[in-house]
Formats: structure tokens, sequence, C-alpha cells
């Protein structure tokens, strides 16, 4: 087929509108004036195109009646009122979520500091009972002992303070 009978392609045919409006992009713009300049059957394509738009731009323009309008109005109103109704549940929603994250939060800190408290200043029974365990295995001889004399008594003897110091 020689040059200058070449049609436009499905793909250029797309594109036409936009070129013809003046939205295509450079390099789409510049390949399809290419073929436009070289070939008459398809600038013959791009005129039909042409013309149909300027005999839709003379037909009259149906108007909307009053109760389509009415219909539309109403129904974007009730879209804006549901996205509220959305958003405001959705908000209360996060709230509640807050509130929760905090008193659990509440929660942590006083488990721990209960945690601290009854480990570091409260005093531990069972620390008292190890350091008197000696005194609790050798209770029944300290009992024989009676009282303190006896001990002073062997304290100020030879026999024991010479050889234990």
């Amino acid at each position: 087929m020689a040059l200058e009978q070449q049609r436009l392609s499905p793909g250029e045919r797309a594109d036409l509108v936009a070129y013809l409006d003046g939205e295509l992009d450079p390099v789409a713009s510049q390949a399809i004036a290419t073929k436009l300049s070289l070939s008459i059957t398809a600038r013959r394509e791009a005129e039909v195109l042409q013309k149909t738009w300027e005999l839709l731009d003379l037909l009259p323009r149906p108007e909307a009646s009053p109760e389509l309008l009415s219909k539309t109005l109403t129904g974007a109103k009730l879209l804006v009122e549901q996205d509220a109704t959305r958003f405001s549940s959705l908000t209360r929603l996060l709230h509640s979520a807050g509130r929760i994250l905090v008193v659990a939060a509440l929660m942590l800190i006083t488990s721990g500091l209960g945690y601290l408290l009854s480990s570091r200043v409260w005093p531990d029974p069972t620390a008292r009972l190890l350091r008197d365990l000696s005194l609790a295995e050798h209770f029944e001889e300290y009992q024989a002992i009676g009282t303190l004399e006896l001990l002073e008594e062997l304290d100020r003897s030879a026999d024991f303070s010479g050889a234990s110091r």
C-alpha cells in the first residue's frame, strides 16, 4: 500500500481525539502529525472525526428536569450525611480505643510500681530466717546455757580467752 493511502492504526485512531483536542503527549502527537502529513487517507479520517465533533456541538443539549436535579442533590446530601455518620462512629471508636490503652498503661505502671515496692521496700521474711538460721539450729544448746553469766565466765577464763585470740 502506498504511503499516501495508509490508514490510521487502532492505537492512533484511539489517540486521534486527544490529538485534535491538543491533549496528547508530544511524542505521540508528533507521530500522528507525521502520519497525517504523509497520508491522504489518514488526513480524511481525522477530518471526518473533527466534522463529527463539530456537528455534535450543534445539537441541542437536553436540560435536566427539576425532579432529576432534586433527586441528585438529595442523594448527594444523603451520601455526605452517611460519610459524616461513619466518620463520627470511627471517631468514637478511636476515642474508646485510646481510653482503653490509657487504662491499660496505667494498670501496667501501677502493677510495676507495686512489684517494685513489694520486692525492694517491703521486708522479706525469708531473709530474716536465713540470717537467724544458725541460732535456730543451735537453739536447744543456747537454752541449756541458761544465762549470760556462764558465757562471761568462760570469756574471762584463761583457757578460752588466750587460745582463741
